[in-house]
């Protein structure tokens, strides 16, 4: 199989970290595995609408379907062609819905090797909460928090041997040796880098955007504690970051307290740390008090989803996934196979995801469109299956939900 890209359109142009879009722009998507064609599709439709309401004939996305997963693997006999790859090099920015990835063996992560591939260092993954939501929460509503997770280092780097592996076996020895340092025979054993250029560049982009977007606290999440030099020095990479290249910008929580009384002045942005287990109670216990969390790989990870169980639960939790020259735009959720097929699942985190993937080719209009009518569909109690359950409502198809968010763009244009 040969796909070429189309005769229409232009392919967007990502220069250092600015993005130059054209009126008729080429984009990637893969519909992914389980669930995925079915929140996808009708993604890729309500975008489309949105984009013709809010600009009509003037702008059009030109998408290209690439695969990936199980579909790749009936058709190419891998799960990631080398077409997929070579295509995703020239186009470069890219819609996808999840792909599976089994536990303890089997194939590695697509997603992971993806990101690393075109080192989209910055998995950014806004908590939000929308009127008529589920919560576990008494009052979610403000709840407003981009979590940076910094996205090509730490433990996701894969960087690890079975217990019984002949790889394990020198490196316990080696370290014996070495180090005096004993790991049972029966362990296995994984490395986490963490480097302070990725560190580093990861707290710059947060910052940046905290300062673009006129949010006022920037906490940076790590359990450097325990792992002083790894998840320590990320902290201290931060701070290091915030006050030597934003000086103007920050304060640190002693200031706040020893110098401002405890108000954040005009026009400065708090910077303040949470080992990684208190951020979890504070998620809960108060999360008003946070705005933008800077974290490393896995404790991202976690974070996010736990964050995003505050508003709705990761059916609704968009993610992108940023470098200086691609970007990938996915929902948090997995393939979800036990509802694969039924025609049941919601899109919301993979039309949200597409929404991101619209600010950041400017086109704020339309996402803004697209969000203004997810939030009186959700309102209304015109939900899927997933989220009907909390409201006591009739739940609706995937299809159903798709062309009630249609045709709420249409009433509010």
């Amino acid at each position: 199989m040969s796909i070429k890209l189309p005769e229409e359109g232009e392919l967007i142009r990502i220069e250092g970290g600015k993005w130059k879009v054209p009126d008729k722009p080429i984009i990637a998507y893969i519909e992914g595995d389980g669930i995925g064609p079915e929140v996808v599709r009708p993604t890729i439709e309500i975008v489309n609408e949105a984009v013709q309401l809010c600009y009509g004939s003037s702008r059009r996305i030109i998408w290209v379907k690439l695969y990936a997963g199980d579909e790749a693997e009936k058709m190419y006999g891998t799960r990631l062609p080398e077409e997929t790859i070579k295509l995703l090099e020239v186009i470069r920015v890219l819609l996808k819905g999840p792909l599976y990835t089994p536990p303890g063996g089997g194939w590695r992560s697509i997603n992971v090797y993806i990101r690393q591939r075109f080192d989209l260092y910055a998995n950014i993954r806004p908590v939000k909460y929308f009127d008529g939501l589920p919560s576990p929460l008494r009052d979610p509503e403000g709840i407003d928090l981009v979590i940076f997770r910094e996205n090509t280092d730490d433990l996701y780097v894969g960087i690890e041997w079975p217990w019984n592996s002949e790889e394990a076996r020198k490196l316990r020895e080696f370290l014996r040796k070495e180090f005096n340092v004993d790991i049972p025979d029966d362990a296995g054993i994984g490395i986490k880098p963490m480097s302070r250029f990725k560190s580093m560049r990861i707290s710059r982009l947060a910052l940046r955007y905290a300062i673009q977007t006129g949010r006022k606290v920037v906490t940076v999440v790590h359990k450097g504690n325990i792992m002083k030099f790894t998840e320590g020095a990320f902290r201290n990479w931060f701070y290091e970051v915030a006050l030597s290249e934003f000086r103007d910008h920050v304060i640190t929580e002693d200031e706040l307290r020893e110098v401002y009384g405890g108000s954040i002045p005009e026009g400065k942005i708090l910077v303040n740390d949470r080992i990684m287990d208190n951020m979890l109670q504070q998620l809960i216990l108060n999360p008003k008090n946070y705005s933008v969390i800077v974290c490393p790989n896995v404790n991202g990870d976690y974070l996010s989803d736990a964050a995003a169980a505050l508003v709705g639960g990761v059916s609704v939790a968009p993610s992108a996934n940023i470098g200086d020259s691609a970007a990938l735009f996915e929902p948090v959720h997995g393939t979800a196979p036990d509802i694969a097929g039924r025609g049941i699942a919601n899109p919301t985190a993979t039309i949200l995801s597409a929404c991101l993937m619209l600010e950041y080719m400017g086109w704020l209009e339309a996402s803004e469109l697209i969000k203004r009518a997810l939030q009186e569909v959700i309102r209304s109690g015109k939900v899927t299956p997933d989220l009907a359950r909390y409201r006591n409502v009739k739940p609706l198809t995937t299809e159903e939900f798709k062309r009630e968010v249609i045709e709420t763009m249409r009433c509010l244009r």
